[in-house]
């Protein structure tokens, strides 16, 4: 057998890193052996573990120090990172390193480089002296890509040291209905947040406008709790077909019944909008008076439209390149501290790729796979909340704004 030495260095017990990490190493079929475990004697104080872990050969080693490494298993001494150019546009060297969306570092040139912008399934180059994640797409050829783990070092997150909403639910699904504590919770989260200067993006899918949650979330983005909105065509042209018609894919909202000829009605808003200019100059020229993009034109709330294959227009803000919707997307999340998800499966997937780890997420969808995907797809801070977005969130916008008067 063949080893190497590695250390562990935070929040290693009460978050359950560490016991994690001897788990991995068994599940793996490998040995370990522990030199030092040094455990902080006060609450803020971090534990420090030191080991050998040993594989049957170069190659089995090698896989068990890639998957310990996301969970911040570092090598003792300081490791200068290891780079080759990117031999053409949007090719990349091999054994290039693939990012996780934890907080990462690289040792370069004798200091420790923050990577910026970091998300999952991305690498890393080195552009004038700074680290910076991009996705295949953005490297060009002569950039400096970081391969292998040597000289990178990955902080995941940790248990907060306060009680909050997201210590007692984070990583986990509840399917449970939406009791008035759980909101109560959530709710505290958002305008504490708020209170300190954070921002809130949501991710919406059309559901939002099918159900009794489109009044909620065009308040809460009139009310200042919502600084950017994520979803496709759909949402906008309900909700726009029903400030118009009072029909959402044809169905009357306040009665859930066919209205008749209610099929044409969101082809005839797609129409009207065009034939205007856009959403915003519908709002300006009074056509489009109430509703989420009413709400968002009206208070400046910045929101991105990305296309499907199955719109029918689309809209004209609607950005049918996905490439440059993602690239859109990925500029717009930075600095947001929170997102929620709301009845939105790909969506939800899509911008849960583009978030770090630290960022709060929330998801709410009927279907228990949508938050399931959204987790085994790496975004394992988010907290899965199974229930209708019609019951969610009128709740939670009622108890925003009791928290907030």
């Amino acid at each position: 057998m063949i080893a190497k030495e590695i250390e562990f260095e935070g929040h290693l017990i009460d978050s359950m890193i560490f016991p994690k990490v001897l788990d991995l190493i068994l599940d793996l079929d490998g040995e370990f052996e522990i030199l030092e475990f040094r455990i902080g004697k006060r609450k803020e104080d971090y534990s420090y573990a030191r080991m050998i872990v040993f594989g049957e050969n170069e190659d089995h080693l090698n896989l068990i120090l890639k998957e310990l490494h996301k969970m911040g298993a570092r090598i003792p001494e300081a490791e200068e990172v290891e780079l080759q150019p990117a031999p053409a546009d949007r090719i990349l060297p091999e054994n290039f390193y693939v990012t996780t969306n934890h907080r990462t570092f690289v040792c370069y040139k004798g200091r420790w480089l923050e990577v910026e912008g970091i998300a999952m399934d991305r690498v890393i180059t080195i552009r004038d002296n700074r680290a910076i994640c991009l996705s295949i797409n953005e490297v060009k050829k002569g950039d400096l890509v970081v391969i292998g783990e040597k000289g990178v070092r990955i902080i995941p997150p940790e248990r907060p040291r306060k009680s909050t909403y997201f210590e007692f639910m984070g990583g986990r699904v509840s399917s449970e209905r939406p009791t008035e504590k759980m909101i109560e919770m959530i709710a505290k989260e958002i305008v504490d947040l708020k209170r300190a200067g954070g921002k809130i993006a949501v991710v919406a899918g059309p559901a939002v406008n099918h159900t009794a949650a489109r009044d909620a979330l065009a308040g809460m983005i009139r009310d200042g709790f919502v600084d950017l909105l994520l979803s496709g065509n759909a949402l906008a042209v309900h909700d726009i077909e029903i400030a118009l018609y009072g029909t959402s894919l044809g169905m009357d909202i306040r009665t859930g019944r066919p209205v008749p000829g209610g099929n044409r009605h969101h082809l005839y808003t797609i129409n009207k909008i065009m034939s205007v200019g856009g959403i915003r100059k519908a709002v300006e020229m009074g056509i489009v008076r109430e509703g989420i993009m009413y709400e968002c034109i009206r208070k400046g709330v910045p929101f991105i439209l990305a296309g499907s294959i199955r719109d029918d227009g689309p809209l004209p803000e609607v950005i049918t390149d996905v490439m440059v919707a993602k690239t859109e997307m990925k500029k717009a999340l930075q600095g947001i501290d929170m997102v929620l998800m709301l009845a939105t499966m790909l969506h939800s997937i899509a911008v849960g790729n583009l978030l770090p780890s630290w960022v709060k997420t929330i998801c709410v969808d009927t279907n228990p796979a949508t938050v399931m995907k959204l987790m085994d797809r790496g975004t394992h801070q988010a907290i899965g909340i199974v229930t209708d977005v019609g019951l969610f969130l009128p709740m939670l916008y009622e108890k925003l704004k009791a928290f907030s008067s």
